[in-house]
Parts: structure tokens; C-alpha cells; sequence
């Protein structure tokens, strides 16, 4: 009886991706960045394949679902909520508490514009895999609301990799380096940030996890860019100003 069910929940499954389009045409770029998609490594050869729905991994994922499904009501809920907005001034603002200083674009535009770039360049790390692996976002799959039903209408995108933990993580990399005093503080905001997405019901577990490798192999790609260096080199010397 057992594999039986798991037979008909995997079939049930297939039979609900079937009804998405086979590929998903990526978003014209509005944002400025460092690397083009071409140059972006391709997250569908590195990355490992999202877990089968009838696979002792999808329990995992199944089991931190419930896990962020049980703290929307509560203060860390409420952070997810915040944290969902993805644009600089909202990045800025994530980072702000753990870099020990009010970041804004105003007083830091170089910093402003690198983080920018950067979350753009987040974003191209995870469009490849996203049209590859195609799989369909945990509050479509099981047919429940999330913490910000609003959004909802305009998320029916490919879930894994999360491309909103992408940016966090690389933000929180590329802050790392800038402000290394800072370290623990700056990651430990960039791991909520991807946290968040699973709390509010729009993104896996694992979907999470992999867009912190696509993070990894995006920064590392960057530090072969000359603008991206030269940028940083503003930034630090606008954060250096500010602190000291």
C-alpha cells in the first residue's frame, strides 16, 4: 500500500508540472550588471537536480515547510514578510543591523550601486537552472496560501534555485569582504534572508540551498570581472570613510 501511494503522489505530481509551459522565457534585464548571461556560469551543469516528490529527500523539504509554516503568526513571520521585497533599498536595509551602520543609497552610492549589480547578477546565476529543472514553487504544488498572498499571482516562476536567496547570499558574500569585522553578523543576515523565502511558502528547502551555491559560483565568477573589482574598491573606500 505504501508504494502504491507514493506511485499515485508521484504521478499526481508529474501531471500537475505537465500543465506548466516547457520553458520559461527569461525577463528582459532592467537592471544594470556586471556579467552578461553568457558569461554567468550555468547553474543546470552544476547543480544537482531538485528532489523527486516521491523521494526520501522531498521529506525533507516537506518537513521544513511545515517548519516555516508554523512561524508566519510569530515576530521571525514578520521578518519574512519584510524581507520579501527584492530591490537595493530594500537589500540595504536587511544589511544595515548587521554591518552596525544605516546603509542608504543617499550616503553611499557606490555601495548602492554595487549591490545593484550584484543582485542582478544573483539573479542571471539562477535563470538557467530555473528554465532546466522547471519545478513548480511549493504554494502551487500543494494549493495553500502563503504569508504574502499578494504576491502570489505573479510567482508562478520556477522555484528551484530560489533566486531571492541567491541575491542575499550574494550580497552577504560580497559585504563579507568589504566589512570582514563584520563577518558572522553579515552572513548569519544573508542565511535568514534565504530562510525567510521557505517561511513564507514560496521557495523549498533545497531550493534555498542551491541558490547559496549559485550565490558561491556567481561571486567567485565576479572576482574575474575588472568592474566588479574596480567597484569594490569604491565601496571600501566609501564604507572606510563612513566608519572612520
Amino acid at each position: 500500500m505504501k508504494k502504491i501511494l507514493l506511485v499515485l503522489f508521484a504521478v499526481t505530481s508529474l501531471a500537475v508540472q505537465a500543465q506548466q509551459t516547457d520553458s520559461v522565457k527569461p525577463k528582459k534585464q532592467v537592471w544594470p550588471s556586471f556579467l552578461t548571461n553568457e558569461q554567468m556560469p550555468d547553474g543546470s551543469m552544476y547543480l544537482p537536480a531538485p528532489p523527486a516528490f516521491d523521494s526520501q529527500e522531498f521529506v525533507a523539504d516537506l518537513v521544513r515547510y511545515h517548519w516555516g509554516k508554523s512561524l508566519r503568526n510569530t515576530p521571525r513571520g514578520k521578518q519574512a514578510h519584510d524581507e520579501a521585497e527584492l530591490n537595493v533599498a530594500a537589500m540595504l536595509k536587511v544589511f544595515s543591523t548587521p554591518m552596525g551602520v544605516t546603509l542608504n543609497k543617499a550616503e553611499l552610492p557606490e555601495l548602492a550601486d554595487l549591490v545593484t549589480r550584484v543582485i542582478s547578477d544573483a539573479s542571471t546565476a539562477t535563470r538557467k537552472a530555473k528554465r532546466h529543472f522547471n519545478r513548480l514553487r511549493p504554494f502551487l504544488y500543494f494549493g495553500e496560501g502563503t504569508l504574502i498572498p499578494e504576491e502570489e499571482d505573479s510567482h508562478h516562476t520556477p522555484s528551484y534555485p530560489s533566486s531571492h536567496s541567491a541575491a542575499g547570499w550574494t550580497v552577504a558574500l560580497v559585504l563579507t569582504e568589504l566589512c570582514p569585522e563584520r563577518a558572522e553578523q553579515i552572513l548569519k543576515a544573508g542565511y535568514e534572508y534565504g530562510q525567510s523565502r521557505v517561511i513564507a511558502g514560496y521557495h523549498y528547502q533545497s531550493d534555498v540551498d542551491a541558490a547559496r551555491m549559485a550565490a558561491s559560483a556567481c561571486v567567485a565568477r565576479l572576482h574575474a570581472d575588472a568592474a566588479f573589482q574596480r567597484q569594490m574598491v569604491k565601496a571600501k573606500k566609501e564604507l572606510e570613510k563612513l566608519f572612520f
